[in-house]
């Protein structure tokens, strides 16, 4: 069982609680080569320093401030590693999977699905609405910027994922010794941290029942499939396309991508059409690929602390 990994002697909850800061601790020193970076321009060129969002985000060239952005995430997931393995004393696989090893074919396979989904649905709106995206190509810094993508947003969206469906559903599970508190919890930490994310000031706060319902769903994927490849692989393919195709000036991610969005952004069923239909669908379609069952003891139901060996049968096979 995932979760009863986390049930080992001396574990405790308020060890998840110090990890936590460690590992946000981690991001802001990962931050530092990016300020003094800004610092250096600032002073090379006259210009004041930035103060706001949106002036930091195009102080430097957009590929720079991307790289110096995923590259927090570098050590973060460093600061992940050394909390897993010194203060729980646990291997850090097992805040990824309950199976003997990283199942990489559920990785890819998830990651095959919501990528070849997600340009789909690009393609259809550029194709369908032409007012919307403009093409604004530019081979020799989407190269740079694919180079960067490739390599750094996989770290980045495994971050996320290994601390919000790995770690913390573990500390929350220990602490509440069911599935349903650490499922609702990380789901709604993971949407309110993303509330100073540009979307919101332009879209309001109703964008935040995308970002929750996304949380929802990546913890609904790894409490069925008792680890966290799936929820792996989906959100490396949704920050990828983000990043290499569409950006926005009012998006997270600033970059010389494919296509620019010049829309107006605003609240309609885009935000809700996600959260009440195509995750539900997604959610199907693993379902039925790996034979998930049992959906209201492993979404709700109690931690038994004895059951850290499963059967492999009620997972799923472990590679498809």
């Amino acid at each position: 069982m995932f979760i009863a990994q986390a049930f080992k002697p001396g574990n405790v909850f308020w060890k998840y609680l110090v990890g936590s800061v460690i590992v946000i601790g981690a991001s802001f020193v990962g931050q530092l080569p990016w300020i003094a970076f800004i610092a250096a321009e600032a002073i090379k060129t006259g210009k004041p320093v930035p103060m706001d969002e949106g002036e930091i985000m195009r102080f430097l060239d957009l590929n720079l401030t991307l790289f110096f952005v995923l590259l927090s995430f570098a050590f973060a997931m460093a600061g992940l590693w050394i909390v897993v393995r010194r203060m729980h004393h646990q291997k850090f696989k097992e805040i990824v999977t309950s199976r003997p090893k990283t199942d990489w074919k559920r990785i890819l396979f998830a990651f095959t699905v919501w990528g070849v989904f997600s340009v789909g649905m690009i393609l259809l709106v550029y194709y369908t609405e032409p007012g919307k995206y403009i093409l604004q190509f530019n081979p020799g810094k989407f190269a740079i910027l694919a180079i960067i993508a490739v390599l750094m947003i996989p770290v980045q969206t495994s971050v996320e994922e290994l601390v919000f469906r790995g770690y913390l559903v573990q500390g929350f599970g220990l602490l509440a010794k069911n599935r349903w508190f650490p499922l609702v919890m990380t789901s709604v930490i993971f949407g309110v941290m993303h509330i100073a994310n540009p979307e919101i000031k332009q879209i309001g706060y109703i964008a935040l029942v995308y970002y929750i319902g996304t949380g929802l769903v990546l913890g609904i994927m790894t409490l069925m499939d008792e680890g966290t490849e799936l929820a792996l692989g989906f959100h490396a393919a949704n920050n990828l396309t983000a990043a290499l195709l569409v950006t926005a000036d009012w998006t997270a991610f600033q970059t010389h991508s494919v296509f620019k969005d010049i829309s107006e952004p605003s609240a309609g069923f885009d935000i809700l059409l996600p959260v009440v239909v195509i995750y539900p669908l997604l959610l199907l379609l693993f379902s039925y690929k790996y034979k998930w069952k049992g959906w209201k003891e492993k979404l709700t139901g109690d931690v038994n602390p004895q059951s850290k060996q499963i059967d492999i049968n009620e997972i799923g096979p472990t590679h498809e």
